[in-house]
């Protein structure tokens, strides 16, 4: 039988209380949530909000019972905790299987190769009937939009998107008491927001599960829920919660604190600063050039003495990447937007068609930069991937910006200023790893920025942002197409497309599932 359910199979919503909790993970001088005192009743729905960097993301972990910072004695190891957090009534690691977790990478939910089988895991480990299981894997995925999916679809043949409402469906197939949804929607594109919003809510109707959801776009939840509870950083002085009430009274009587607090209040998009007039109309010199591009993240095969090659996800692309211009690369979910993303950037082959850059007149035009090394396509094109984590490779954040400057023989002089304007000047020794979602995404923007390349290749690079650093993003990358420098972007964000500028390349959506 689930933890979350009696005898009947019923649903049994959790109830969470916390009293002054704090934490502070391993190697932060300031803690990540700091005198929290809440309490949310069984069956409620409660939006958390807040600029990133409030500990929001650190809360549904520890709701969760799965704090990195723990150990195998439930201790807090180099961590710091204090008060009390509990979940009916006891520890959240004791009541594990009561609560269901999307985290804001859904790459890391990914447990099986296929799609039938990852939703059925947590209800596997839940113990629920093998018949029960199927049912609830089938009626899941219907939920999430994924019913046209074969059940022994390959996992790894998903998009960010697409994993992302995988990860959901396998909560919504948990049925827990408690669901807890970290940016739910934010690698979705517009019809995905609003299916997997109606998945959850139709979810909550069926179980009377509590949610709490933590979203930076207000609009999209409002009407979902109960409740809206605001946290700001963590301080010694102030407490965690700044505001909470109902969502009509909260958004009407604290409109103006909440956005000058960075929450992306409805009809509230921030200034961002404004392209030239001559840069933003003026065509530079090309860059890169795709023509009747075919990509796919398949390689070719060898059957026998014969070359099969990939299946390409797309196939026909044509774009222009100028300097000083940008492109903004759109479309639904699984349609290729990622794998023409990384083509285009020189780190996929193309499987037919070609992608030329010019991106070093010395050498002439027309060289692909999938032939050419690692040191050579990093100065030339960087690239921010939909994961951040797939960028990180040290331990402190002050490390990870003077990596590629180091190892190219660059200056380090720009990194000082990459640290302030984006945020991350008081988290320069901390893990990349204990940061939030929206620091992770600045960091890895920061990384790539740092060598200084001609080309940026982003994708997803709002995602996680409150507006506050949102609009100091894409101030900072306007000031480069400004520079000089071409800036290529896979988001769904219109709002950012629209502070830029520039060219759209829109993609319809795959004939095949795709990467």
């Amino acid at each position: 039988m689930a933890p979350s359910q009696d005898a009947a199979g019923t649903v049994r919503p959790a109830a969470v209380t916390a009293r002054g909790w704090g934490w502070r993970h391993a190697g932060r001088a300031t803690p990540a949530v700091h005198a929290l005192d809440l309490d949310i009743s069984p069956g409620e729905r409660v939006l958390l909000l807040g600029p990133s960097g409030a500990g929001k993301s650190t809360l549904l972990h520890a709701l969760a019972g799965v704090l990195g910072d723990i150990n195998d004695d439930g201790e807090a190891g180099d961590a710091d905790e204090s008060g009390s957090l509990l979940v009916d009534g006891a520890l959240p690691r004791a009541r594990r299987g009561r609560a269901g977790l999307m985290q804001q990478d859904p790459e890391t939910q990914v447990v099986l190769s296929r799609v039938g089988d990852d939703v059925a895991f947590g209800a596997e480990n839940l113990a629920v009937p093998r018949d029960a299981i199927w049912a609830r894997v089938h009626e899941a995925l219907a939920d999430v939009g994924l019913s046209h999916l074969p059940l022994d679809h390959p996992t790894s043949a998903l998009s960010g998107g697409q994993k992302q409402r995988l990860a959901l469906a396998g909560i919504l197939a948990m049925r827990p008491g408690l669901i807890l949804l970290d940016e739910p929607t934010a690698n979705l594109d517009p019809d995905g927001v609003l299916e997997v919003r109606d998945a959850v809510g139709r979810c909550l109707d069926k179980t009377g599960a509590t949610l709490v959801v933590v979203e930076h776009r207000v609009s999209v939840w409002k009407d979902l829920v109960d409740r809206i509870v605001v946290l700001q950083p963590g301080s010694a002085a102030d407490p965690a919660v700044l505001l909470d009430g109902p969502p009509d009274r909260v958004l009407s009587e604290a409109r103006t604190m909440l956005a000058a607090a960075g929450v992306w209040v409805p009809g509230y998009v921030p200034e961002t600063r404004k392209r030239s007039a001559g840069q933003a109309s003026g065509a530079g010199n090309l860059l890169l050039a795709a023509e009747q591009l075919g990509v796919s993240r398949e390689r070719g095969r060898r059957k026998g003495l014969r070359k099969v090659p990939a299946v390409p996800v797309q196939e026909g692309l044509t774009a222009q990447v100028r300097a000083g211009q940008a492109l903004a690369i759109t479309g639904p979910n699984g349609a290729g937007k990622s794998t023409f993303a990384l083509t285009l950037a020189g780190l996929l082959e193309p499987v037919s068609g070609k992608v030329s850059a010019s991106l070093d007149l010395s050498r002439g035009a027309g060289i692909d930069p999938y032939r050419w090394k690692a040191e050579q396509l990093i100065s030339r094109v960087g690239t921010v991937f939909q994961e951040p984590e797939h960028q990180f490779v040290t331990g402190k954040v002050l490390d990870e910006l003077l990596f590629g400057p180091r190892h190219l023989g660059h200056g380090e002089d720009r990194v000082d200023e990459l640290l302030e304007r984006l945020r991350l000047t008081q988290l320069v020794n901390a893990n990349p790893y204990t940061l939030s979602g929206g620091e992770k995404r600045r960091l890895s923007v920061a990384t790539v920025l740092a060598a200084s390349p001609q080309v940026l290749v982003l994708d997803e690079p709002t995602f996680g942002q409150d507006a506050n650093t949102w609009a100091e993003l894409a101030s900072f990358l306007s000031e480069l197409l400004d520079a000089g420098t071409a800036v290529v972007s896979v988001t769904h964000d219109a709002e950012f497309t629209e502070a830029l500028g520039g060219a759209e390349l829109r993609m319809a959506a795959a004939e095949t599932v795709a990467p």
